[in-house]
């Protein structure tokens, strides 16, 4: 009997052992971040079936930066830590806050000197699908490899060398044990430190909303929804188009792109973009009448003056969360959004064609105030609850 004693103890031992320090080695700095000791599932998510072929494809994980649970859990770690700036004021985190679907609250954000940034912070949802070269709203990036890096560099949002990040952080012991789960050694580099980062906000998808209960019902986006208000159904059809057959200039044309028909007599593919609310192409939406500002967007980029005020056409999953709008914030609702598509939208030389009627003038969808109201209630179907809670994407410091 006391031998059974001793070896039921002896496993106990070696069972807690072996769990408080199975695979992380990250216990030593408990005091510093809450991490699982088993780190949480970021590789494998379970999207619904709506999800499709046609989706994947969109995927931009290169093949040497494909999604492990532990370089996703050192990217967490990088994202909300504020000594990534030069005077460890701000982290990501800082304009990118998850309660706000990873966006912020303000026009333009603060950055590490108290300057405000040059960009309205866009939210990330699906980014991991948004297409090659459409990173930032003036798509300046072409990976987001290389995007994360930027705002780390930029001299008013983090102001820091990539030279100054590797010796700063590398001289963080707590970033030990997580540089060796990630990458098998204790080295830091800016391409880890890139690939970690970006691994972080691709595995940031957003699949659970009200929307998504709606099109896994149904798998077709101009049918009723039955578990969508009166209100929410009117809104959708507004957005797809069901309402104005006639007409090219609706919400759909831009925000839910590839192989879904523009009109609702026409059958959905099997494999068609239900759920990617993010347009592949640049767009102008008449914001402004002429050249004449201080941000003309991709033109500028790609020195392509008919592209000036051309703009990245982001996501609308978290919409009702991510507000002010546009790149530079001057909206502050989103009934203001609304206003702008039903009777705002200028003349600018180089309107998006399909934001023009059939004699070349803005088109505008002229809603009646219950249209409108209708319209952004079926906005905020697309708020994922679930992840702007979710605590693997929550920040990991303990202060």
């Amino acid at each position: 009997m006391k031998l059974f004693k001793l070896f039921s103890v002896f496993i106990v031992t070696l069972t807690l052992i072996s769990c408080s320090s199975d695979g992380n080695g990250n216990e030593g700095y408990s005091d510093v971040y809450n991490l699982p000791v088993i780190p949480y599932n970021y590789s494998n998510p379970n999207f619904p079936h709506t999800f499709t072929s046609y989706v994947y494809g969109f995927d931009n994980t290169p093949s040497n930066n494909t999604l492990t649970d532990n370089i996703v859990t050192l990217g967490r770690v990088l994202f909300y830590d504020k000594k990534m700036s030069i005077n460890n004021t701000v982290s990501c985190a800082s304009c990118h806050k998850q309660e706000l679907g990873f966006s912020d609250d303000t026009p333009k954000s603060i950055g590490f000197d108290g300057d405000h940034t040059f960009r309205n912070s866009m939210g990330f949802a699906n980014v991991g699908f948004y297409g090659a070269e459409n990173f930032f709203w003036d798509h300046s990036a072409a990976t987001l490899e290389e995007q994360v890096l930027i705002p780390i560099q930029d001299e008013v949002e983090m102001g820091m060398t990539l030279h100054e990040l590797v010796e700063k952080i590398g001289a963080l012991e707590y970033y030990s044990p997580l540089f060796e789960n990630a990458f098998g050694d204790t080295q830091v580099t800016n391409n880890r430190i890139s690939k970690a980062l970006s691994q972080f906000i691709r595995s940031i998808y957003s699949y659970n909303t009200k929307y998504d209960e709606g099109i896994e019902i149904t798998n077709d986006i101009f049918v009723y929804f039955p578990n969508f208000t009166a209100e929410e159904n009117l809104g959708k059809d507004i957005f797809n188009g069901k309402l104005t057959p006639e007409a090219i200039g609706t919400c759909i044309t831009c925000h839910l792109p590839n192989n879904v028909p523009l009109h609702f007599d026409q059958p959905i593919p099997d494999n068609a973009n239900q759920v990617i609310f993010s347009g592949a192409e640049e767009d102008n939406v008449g914001l402004d009448i002429d050249i004449n500002v201080e941000d003309n967007g991709v033109g500028v980029i790609l020195g392509v003056t008919s592209l000036y005020g051309h703009f990245k056409t982001p996501s609308l999953r978290n919409i009702e969360l991510t507000g002010p709008y546009m790149h530079d914030g001057r909206l502050a609702t989103l009934e203001k959004v609304v206003e702008h598509y039903s009777t705002g939208v200028l003349a600018h030389p180089y309107l998006s064609a399909h934001m023009k009627n059939g004699n070349g003038d803005p088109r505008h969808l002229d809603l009646t105030p219950e249209e409108s109201a209708a319209l952004v209630a079926f906005l905020k179907t697309l708020t994922d609850y679930d992840l702007i809670s979710d605590e693997k994407f929550s920040d990991p410091f303990i202060d």
